[in-house]
């Protein structure tokens, strides 16, 4: 009896990441299953967005990220959840603004608070622009929104 609890709640675990993994494909920014473009993370928090090499790479539920270092898939692979771009990678103007996803510039970003936060930068619309001139009313909104929209 003991055993079969154990299966089942093994079972129960294994559907749960599964979908876990399945909603954050469908609701995050991604090109077959990879994140930012192939950008490396981590490098963000180093000032200076890098293009990351398909060799170095880690999955973090089911989201593929490219690294340009091995120190930084290191970094990442400590404290993953702490590097992932917000609002599944989508702009963040957007989300808070309409609540749209809306695709990005993965040069064009902004920390705060710690957290990476991408914006939609072609045809002369740079939304990091437009997000600083109203961040704390766009944020608070698009925390809101991505409740809604990408869980």
């Amino acid at each position: 009896m003991k055993a079969v609890l154990i299966f089942l709640t093994l079972c129960a675990a294994h559907n749960l990441l599964a979908q876990d993994e399945s909603t954050r494909l469908k609701n995050y920014n991604v090109k077959k299953a990879l994140a930012i473009d192939g950008y490396d993370p981590v490098s963000y928090f180093e000032g200076q967005p890098l293009e990351g090499n398909s060799d170095i790479s880690s999955k973090f539920k089911g989201i593929t990220y490219y690294f340009a270092s091995k120190a930084n898939k290191s970094k990442f692979d400590k404290a993953p959840a702490s590097y992932e771009p917000q609002y599944g990678g989508w702009c963040a103007y957007a989300i808070g603004d309409s609540g749209e996803k809306v695709k990005v510039d993965p040069e064009t970003f902004k920390i705060i608070d710690g957290k990476l936060y991408l914006f939609y930068n072609f045809w002369g619309t740079n939304t990091l622009e437009l997000w600083n001139e109203k961040e704390n009313e766009l944020h608070k909104k698009a925390d809101e929104n991505w409740k809604k929209i990408g869980q």
